[in-house]
């Protein structure tokens, strides 16, 4: 199976040795994505809501660039800096997937890399 490279300058660069995400036959994997501002190259301000905001636009971003949506994800992982912010996460998670069928989904808390507050990855699946 051919693993095709899905890149976006509608998202934030990848800051490392990895893809925005992957197409491999009918799925999408889209690498953990944070609230970081695609034209500044910096971590939103404003806490845990504008970080997830931004963090899930991100993703939305590069499932578009494979003709994908939110709606097309059956699998997310969530990493919380602090647990105690989860409901404040959780309720700007819920209103960007649409319908009662949400993905499955993990959450756990962990450092995050530059000290954000959030970070999302994903599975998609092309009809």
């Amino acid at each position: 199976m051919e693993k095709i490279r899905i890149e976006t300058d509608d998202a934030p660069k990848a800051v490392g040795p990895y893809s925005q995400g992957i197409a491999a036959g009918n799925m999408v994997f889209v690498s953990g994505q944070l609230g970081i501002d695609k034209d500044t190259g910096k971590l939103v301000e404003g806490g845990i809501v504008p970080e997830t905001k931004t963090t899930l636009e991100n993703m939305k971003a590069i499932l578009a660039k494979e003709g994908l949506t939110l709606n097309d994800v059956v699998k997310t992982t969530v990493f919380v800096s602090d647990l105690a912010e989860y409901p404040e996460m959780n309720k700007v998670y819920a209103e960007y997937f649409e319908g009662s069928v949400f993905p499955a989904r993990e959450t756990v808390q962990a450092k995050i890399v530059l000290g954000a507050k959030v970070e999302i990855s994903c599975i998609a699946v092309k009809k």
